[in-house]
């Protein structure tokens, strides 16, 4: 008998058959994002507990603020939309899970969230010793805290980018047409996802499509047929080929 545990055992969400309703309930109810909101309030409980004070703290934390979106931006564009992952046999299954399959269907909310096992390390590896350096661990879990909640915050916004929902604040508006313009546009521009400071600064940023052109590779990130028959096991794990476009749900399975 098969045990199901958990309103996500055995089912698939996707994004352009959903609600804001269906969307929260599916989003809180994620083991990635419970793990994040659990691990966001014992960070700032050690945090708290090991503070000498609240300011070191809170400048980790503070300097998170901007290092965030770097991080996300240099991973977005040098590695999520490189070619090395798929190169190799021991990363392909890694780069299709955390990518590849999300921009071959980007309204499926299974491949939509970030993997546990390459963002909690990132998060880590990436802000801790920051923190530590400014504020010893208390600064080194007021950081990861920090970075945390903001990794909330982008999962439920990259969710309402691909919801047929149109909201009611502008500035979501705008993130979630130069996110939308990324995936069915041009994947060469607008790496951020709530944050666009980055694209601006390293001249990725494109407002408006008709000005930035077109991409080819859009939906296989440059695994055509041509680089899947010298690096198959990426269309081995997908059951397909590359080809610019999207493979059917039935497909994906």
């Amino acid at each position: 008998m098969t045990v199901r545990i958990g309103p996500w055992a055995g089912t698939k969400y996707f994004l352009d058959k959903m609600s804001l309703r269906d969307l929260v309930g599916a989003y809180f109810t994620h083991y990635t994002i419970m793990t994040y909101l659990v691990l966001t309030v014992v960070a700032t409980g050690l945090a708290v507990s090991w503070a000498e004070d609240p300011w070191r703290p809170l400048l980790a934390a503070a300097v998170v603020v901007p290092l965030y979106p770097l991080v996300w931006y240099l991973l977005h564009r040098h590695v999520l939309h490189g070619s090395f992952l798929y190169k190799h046999p021991q990363t392909a299954a890694l780069w299709k899970r955390i990518h590849f399959d999300h921009h071959q269907d980007p309204n499926d909310l299974g491949v939509l969230f970030g993997a546990l096992a390459t963002t909690l390390p990132t998060l880590v590896i990436v802000i801790m010793p920051i923190g530590w350096l400014i504020g010893g661990p208390a600064g080194a879990f007021a950081g990861l805290a920090w970075g945390l909640a903001t990794t909330c915050f982008y999962e439920f916004c990259h969710c309402i980018q691909h919801l047929p929902f149109t909201p009611r604040w502008e500035w979501l508006r705008r993130m979630k047409k130069l996110h939308l313009a990324h995936h069915f546009h041009s994947e060469k521009g607008n790496y951020g996802i709530t944050n666009f400071l980055w694209d601006r600064a390293l001249g990725t940023y494109y407002a408006r499509p008709k000005g930035f052109p077109r991409s080819e590779t859009v939906f296989n990130l440059g695994y055509t047929d041509e680089q899947s028959e010298r690096y198959p096991w990426v269309a081995r794990l997908s059951g397909i080929r590359g080809g610019n476009a999207p493979v059917s749900r039935a497909t994906s399975g």
